[in-house]
């Protein structure tokens, strides 16, 4: 992927997005083809230079970690604590606090027994390979600083992968390295690589999608083309005299 073409799509977003009173995030759609996803699961992580967001993170710990853990962690499940959670109701809730979870290897058995069915719907488990599963004298600070930067890349319906890769005051450069961290990682991680991506999409949270490698003149035709199918409406609500 051209970093030249990103750049100049994202500008051409920016510029094409009418300002809102609100910072608005920078969204990356990725178009799949020729890709069955019942039979290819795609979901994926992707771990960026610098945080996006702040992430949620959850913890499964021991006494060991107990001190870490509620400095440093947004929800905290003790151990001792597992035996409520037989309750469903609170497991749902509990598996809707977080973005990430993490656990002591040692009480991987009773975390996947108890949480493993309401959490691994939501890809929501703790994962050895994004460094979730941790020995019980682990330094949670660098391993809670790693999942901020790290990113899902799920397809979901309509075979489409939607993730934020910035916002419109985001320094440019970093979101354009986050849309080659995204692609290179996608590259691997669909069957087929290339041949798996139709096309890429930058847009800004109430703006207007753009493809990227998309001349700007074809991106204002398409905006001219909706406010011109926005005014036939305008006209028929004065007509009915509801505005």
């Amino acid at each position: 992927m051209n970093k030249e073409d990103v750049l100049k799509t994202l500008e051409i977003a920016k510029s094409n997005s009418k300002k809102r009173n609100f910072k608005q995030g920078i969204d990356l759609i990725v178009n799949l083809s020729n890709i069955d996803l019942k039979k290819n699961k795609v979901d994926g992580f992707v771990t960026l230079t610098k945080p996006i967001k702040k992430r949620r993170i959850g913890a499964f710990v021991d006494v060991d970690l107990k001190d870490q853990a509620k400095e440093i962690c947004d929800v905290v499940v003790l151990k001792d604590e597992f035996v409520k959670y037989k309750d469903k109701r609170l497991v749902k809730k509990l598996a809707n606090q977080a973005d990430f979870f993490i656990a002591q290897v040692n009480l991987m058995p009773q975390v996947a027994s108890i949480f493993g069915r309401f959490l691994g719907s939501r890809g929501k488990m703790p994962n050895p390979k994004l460094g979730g599963v941790i020995p019980p004298k682990a330094d949670l600070k660098s391993i809670v600083e790693r999942l901020n930067k790290t990113l899902r890349l799920e397809a979901k319906g309509g075979s489409m992968i939607k993730t934020l890769i910035g916002s419109e005051d985001s320094n440019v450069d970093e979101v354009v390295n986050n849309v080659i961290a995204v692609h290179e990682t996608l590259m691997n991680l669909l069957p087929k690589g290339k041949e798996n991506i139709k096309n890429l999409v930058l847009k800004l949270t109430m703006g207007i999608p753009v493809r990227i490698g998309e001349k700007e003149e074809d991106v204002k035709k398409r905006l001219a083309l909706k406010e011109e199918e926005s005014r036939p409406k305008e006209k028929e609500i004065k007509k009915d005299g509801k505005a």
